[in-house]
């Protein structure tokens, strides 16, 4: 056997493994999603409270995710997780951002988190079926990214629709490609 087959089974037992790392992940955007509609009130502190508090679980998850990566094997999550620590750090250490350094924080956190995640789905796409749908995401994340900067103007109700409707299509994708990696594990013992 060459080494291709080696990495490529590590790599499949890990994801079988830590399918409930990217679960977690989405679940944390699907909380965050369902606050920002719960909340569609809140102020615009409580929003970057709530950001700070979502970017900084789903930064540890990914570092998480990538620290379970078989040696010798990118870690896709490292930088994204990074940033995601960063994004959240600076939301609760400077919470009077205004709206549109939110919205510029947010929209930079989406883009580069949605290309991360498509060079991700390309890599993995030899090793896992579905891969369609961590695309799809990164493909919503970079999209949200797009409009947020193009639509700096918004008001703070319309922002917070926008974050929560974005976190809640991301987290349901991350949840459904969990389970989907979860069941992969049953595949390859039933193999």
């Amino acid at each position: 056997m060459n080494g291709t087959i080696d990495i490529t089974g590590t790599v499949a037992d890990t994801l079988r493994h830590n399918w409930w790392l990217l679960a977690l992940r989405g679940l944390a955007a699907v909380v965050f999603g369902v606050l920002a509609f719960i909340w569609p009130g809140a102020t615009l502190i409580t929003l970057v409270w709530l950001f700070g508090a979502f970017a900084l679980v789903n930064g540890v998850l990914s570092l998480a995710v990538a620290a379970k990566a078989p040696k010798g094997y990118p870690r896709f999550g490292s930088f994204g997780g990074l940033l995601g620590i960063l994004a959240g750090l600076v939301a609760f250490v400077m919470p009077g951002l205004t709206a549109i350094g939110l919205l510029i924080l947010i929209a930079c956190w989406a883009l580069v988190t949605g290309i991360l995640e498509i060079v991700a789905a390309i890599k993995l796409r030899k090793l896992i079926n579905n891969e369609w749908l961590l695309v799809l995401a990164g493909i919503a994340s970079v999209a949200f990214g797009v409009v947020l900067l193009l639509q700096p103007a918004a008001g703070a109700l319309v922002l917070i629709w926008w974050v929560g409707a974005y976190a809640l299509l991301f987290g349901i994708l991350l949840v459904v490609l969990a389970f989907r990696m979860r069941g992969l594990g049953k595949r390859l013992v039933s193999v």
